[in-house]
């Protein structure tokens, strides 16, 4: 075979691998676009239940300009948590508090086919409190029933759902800075939770309020 026949046979199958790869590509897009409804209803469902009621939540699927190991397609997230808001990308509209929230919520209905054994949560807490708190708290339970949860907080409603509790300290001296992280036990962990509550001053009252919180979630945790 001479260099020209090759040159021609080397396009020729060139070009039948392109058309192959871009069949496949648009099979996965549309097991992605029918994928993408599924997705919008379920983190929809999640959202409410962590207190974004009139939350839209949607999955837009569209071609990419190249194709790449990723498929020929390009994901983004639309938002409103307000009505009468048309959704829009969540980088541009979500809140602290709200991607917080919405990442919980991602996270709660990918838990069954993430292969992600540990998840960490860091300012998971931002920009919520009260109720909101409570059912973020409750979620997080929900979803470290099937992976192992790391979760940073400050808030006692988060802090009391978990079933082993570290306290972490920041050391710093003129040499250097270091970190502490300490196991607590039972009594240590009412007086850090009743610390989350109060503050500065801890009263016998407020180690009441503590161990009322620390009871509540061992009974949700335990009889649901």
């Amino acid at each position: 075979m001479n260099a020209e026949a090759f040159r021609q046979e080397l396009i020729a199958k060139k070009a039948l691998y392109q058309k192959q790869l871009m069949e496949i590509s648009l099979l996965i897009t549309d097991i992605r676009a029918k994928g993408a409804r599924h997705v919008e209803k379920l983190i929809a469902h999640e959202l409410h239940h962590l207190n974004l009621k009139d939350a839209q939540f949607l999955v837009e699927v569209t071609e990419k300009e190249r194709l790449s190991l990723d498929g020929n397609d390009q994901i983004i997230f639309y938002i409103s948590t307000n009505k009468g808001h048309a959704p829009k990308p969540l980088s541009d509209v979500a809140s602290g508090g709200e991607v917080s929230r919405v990442m919980l919520a991602i996270k709660s209905v990918l838990a069954e086919v993430d292969l992600i054994d540990t998840m960490i949560f860091d300012e998971i807490d931002s920009g919520i409190s009260g109720k909101t708190a409570q059912l973020v708290a409750e979620k997080l339970y929900s979803v470290g029933t099937k992976r192992q949860i790391i979760a940073i907080t400050h808030l006692p409603q988060i802090a009391s759902m978990a079933d082993e509790h570290y306290k972490i300290v920041k050391l710093t001296s003129k040499e250097q800075q270091m970190i502490s992280v300490n196991h607590l036990s039972e009594k240590n962990k009412v007086e850090e939770v009743a610390r989350l509550l109060s503050g500065k001053e801890i009263t016998e009252t407020v180690r009441l309020n503590a161990k009322e919180l620390l009871k509540f979630a061992y009974n949700y945790k335990n009889n649901g």
